[in-house]
């Protein structure tokens, strides 16, 4: 039987924590959902659309095969996850700040669906301290964020901001 896991977010924009995240959780399951939220209430919030952020990723992603699939998905990431065949869900920690809220959301998972684990990775040390909101920032402000995301993702932050890669 396949080990089907899900790691999901927001990934606006998909980041090399991301990506690290997602090469370290195919050493551990046969197969890895990447689920990209989408909230319609909060459209408007995010930089890239939900479709944008799954293509981003399916780019990102394509030399896994049939290893990653990327998806968009709204409502319980639990009822989410089940209907997808995956029992169990990845997150990644950063820092002793993501445990509490990670641990209420795993516990509350698991509240809604005991079939459900939860798994937690710890960031790599060159990726603990990258989050989009802070690649989104500096790149709006004229920073280099080409050492935090992948080449793709970097042409398409450009291009979303106005800005050119010189």
């Amino acid at each position: 039987m396949k080990r089907v896991a899900m790691y999901a977010g927001s990934f606006d924009p998909p980041t090399n924590g991301h990506v690290d995240m997602v090469q370290r959780a195919l050493e551990l399951f046969d197969e890895l959902l990447v689920a990209v939220v989408f909230n319609p209430d909060k459209a408007g919030s995010f930089l890239f659309s939900a479709d944008e952020r799954v293509g981003l990723l399916q780019q990102v992603f394509a030399g896994a095969g049939d290893r990653v699939r990327v998806e968009s998905f709204h409502g319980l990431l639990v009822s989410y996850a089940e209907s997808r065949g995956a029992r169990v869900i990845v997150r990644g920690l950063r820092a002793v700040s993501d445990y509490e809220y990670e641990l209420q959301m795993a516990q509350m998972n698991r509240f809604l669906d005991n079939g459900i684990e939860t798994v937690f990775l710890m960031a790599s040390a060159r990726h603990s301290f990258i989050s989009s909101r802070l690649v989104k920032e500096v790149a709006a402000l004229g920073g280099e964020v080409r050492a935090l995301v992948p080449p793709l993702v970097l042409e398409a932050l450009y291009r979303k901001l106005g800005r050119s890669q010189g």
